[in-house]
């Protein structure tokens, strides 16, 4: 209970010495223990799914289905808070000049955390922790099978196996929904769908942070620690989503559409033609062409259907 008391409370050791009336030495110990613990068991509760099947929340929907039926999750990072020394907390700088670390994840569309990586200074771009997370055979990256992708946004590019939405383009739910006008053309309607399916991470992360606000008020941990802090955070999300389906935080965000409040630091704020999504590994000329014509299929056939 000290462990859950600390990272859903953001209390300081010396909170919890007093309202658990122990030394600060038997606080830190048994949170360490328990931290570890809880970590050991991320490849229990965060794992990919059936690879091979059509999520549920694709297939019968319309609005997804057949257009995104080879969509196996999301991508997308995020910035968690953290307290790193001094020699070094310029690398964890993000946009906003504030100290935080960045975290990589992908979820299913009901809500599950499938694959994290935690403990990247804030200063790296989300693309340049996934080309890493790609070319390390070390990483246990879920990769997905031919003819497959993952939805990611703007902050990185259009390739086999991960579907971007078009640049220069409206796409954010909220920049759809601000439109006195609604959808104008196929572009469009392909970006603001495929908002409104990839939403899903951002909602998790929604969840996530509103359940541990450690996450966003870190104390003075070690940088390892403070990793594995994060990590059990996803553990024990993906613990109660699948063993309490009646959560109030889970009812809350798990609406499609649902906009969770906006990540400050968050890569995909950024100007789309930053640039920065070649980072994300080394693509042939054939590569791209073949990810660019497969999302245009897939926009032109959504479009025909679209009344």
């Amino acid at each position: 209970m000290i462990f859950v008391y600390v990272i859903s409370q953001k209390a300081t050791n010396r909170m919890a010495m007093e309202d658990w009336q122990h030394s600060g030495s038997t606080i830190s110990v048994v949170f360490t223990r328990i931290c570890k613990a809880i970590a050991s068991l991320s490849q229990t509760f965060i794992k990919p799914p059936n690879l091979d099947a059509i999520p549920d929340e694709i297939r019968w929907n319309p609005k997804y289905y057949p257009y995104f039926q080879n969509c196996i999750g999301a991508i997308d990072g995020t910035h968690i808070a953290a307290h790193a020394p001094a020699d070094v907390a310029n690398n964890f700088r993000g946009r906003k000049s504030t100290v935080t670390s960045n975290m990589l994840a992908i979820c299913s569309f009901d809500m599950l955390f499938t694959y994290v990586v935690t403990g990247w200074e804030g200063a790296v771009h989300d693309s340049r922790v996934l080309t890493t997370q790609l070319e390390d055979p070390t990483s246990g990256f879920p990769h997905p099978p031919a003819g497959k992708y993952y939805l990611v946004d703007s902050g990185y590019s259009n390739k086999p196996g991960f579907l971007a939405p078009f640049r220069n383009v409206p796409y954010h739910l909220r920049d759809a929904r601000r439109r006195a006008g609604g959808i104008n053309g196929p572009t469009e309607l392909f970006n603001y769908r495929h908002a409104s399916l990839r939403n899903c991470i951002e909602r998790c992360f929604g969840v996530l942070k509103a359940r541990f606000p450690i996450l966003q008020y870190m104390t003075n941990f070690s940088l390892i620690r403070q990793r594995e802090i994060a990590m059990c955070c996803c553990v024990l999300h993906n613990f109660i989503r699948l063993h309490n389906r009646g959560d109030p935080l889970f009812d809350r965000y798990g609406v499609d559409g649902v906009m969770p409040p906006s990540d400050s630091d968050s890569d995909d704020d950024a100007p789309s033609s930053s640039g920065t999504a070649r980072d994300q590994g080394a693509n042939s000329g054939n590569d791209n062409n073949f990810a660019n014509d497969m999302r245009d299929r897939i926009m032109f056939e959504m479009y025909l259907n679209y009344n």
